[in-house]
């Protein structure tokens, strides 16, 4: 009698092991998981992104960006003079560290021969034109080249290579960003990721979902240097159900159940 009791214990533990499991290894719905999706045939869906007018000259300078400032002229020994460039080697890589300039926590950078500059408000475009006004008592004919450098934005939470990444240009998708970090991994948050932007009056947050395909026409499509992007994990993570939890389990699981099960009725 008490072998039948012990055996029909643990034959119920099972199979309430196996309905919990079960659950688990279908709490990750398809529609959790897949980029881009048509969310409009949903009930009650509303379309909250709103299409983007402009993705260039949108990045407004903040302290501690730094800038790449090169001045072209007619004359080469001007140009020289204004961009201060070793005489002493021909590494143009060397030459070039010459060329970036600090924007320090007044939006000032310090230029040869003009002094401070302020950038306060200024984008890439407004940058430039306000280095050619400082420079026109100096210069009369100059091209000038002005871009941001050493670009970098963030990824942090539940993707394959989480950390501070190069940007390669002002301003990438939220999807190539991704891509550079290792893409969200399988029980990452598509739906509810999270962006910090830095503006010079100060942090935004936006929280998106990759699920939704309308992001791509959205203002959240892009990211600029600076931006923190977090993905945070899925409740089924905090169980310790990984990508490798198949049916495979279930179904050894099963059999040793059904094993035990017998040998219990024998």
């Amino acid at each position: 009698m008490r072998k039948y009791i012990f055996f029909s214990v643990v034959k119920n533990r099972f199979f309430l092991f196996l309905i919990i499991a079960a659950s688990f290894s279908s709490c990750v719905p398809q529609r959790e998981t897949v980029y881009l999706q048509d969310h409009s045939d949903k009930k009650d869906y509303e379309n909250s992104y709103g299409r983007y007018k402009t993705i260039t000259d949108k990045y407004f300078l903040l302290p501690n960006d730094y800038l790449y400032i090169h001045v072209r002229t007619p004359d080469p020994k001007l140009s020289e003079f204004f961009n201060q460039t070793s005489t002493t080697g021909n590494n143009n890589t060397q030459n070039q560290k010459f060329f970036y300039y600090l924007i320090d926590d007044s939006m000032n950078i310090d230029f040869p021969y003009v002094g401070l500059i302020n950038l306060e408000g200024c984008n890439i475009q407004m940058a430039k034109n306000r280095v050619r006004e400082a420079l026109k008592p100096f210069l009369k004919d100059a091209d000038l080249i002005v871009k941001l450098a050493y670009n970098t934005f963030t990824v942090l939470g539940e993707v394959g290579k989480p950390g501070v990444i190069n940007m390669d240009k002002e301003q990438i998708t939220i999807f190539e960003a991704f891509a550079k970090a290792g893409d969200i991994q399988f029980f990452g948050k598509k739906k509810k990721v999270k962006l910090v932007r830095q503006t010079p009056k100060g942090e935004i947050t936006y929280i998106f979902d990759l699920t939704d395909q309308n992001i791509v026409n959205s203002e959240y499509y892009y990211i600029y240097p600076n931006d923190l992007l977090y993905v945070r994990s899925m409740k089924a993570k905090m169980w310790g159900i990984g990508e490798s939890f198949s049916i495979g389990i279930i179904t050894s699981a099963l059999a040793l159940a059904l094993t035990i099960y017998t040998l219990a009725n024998k």
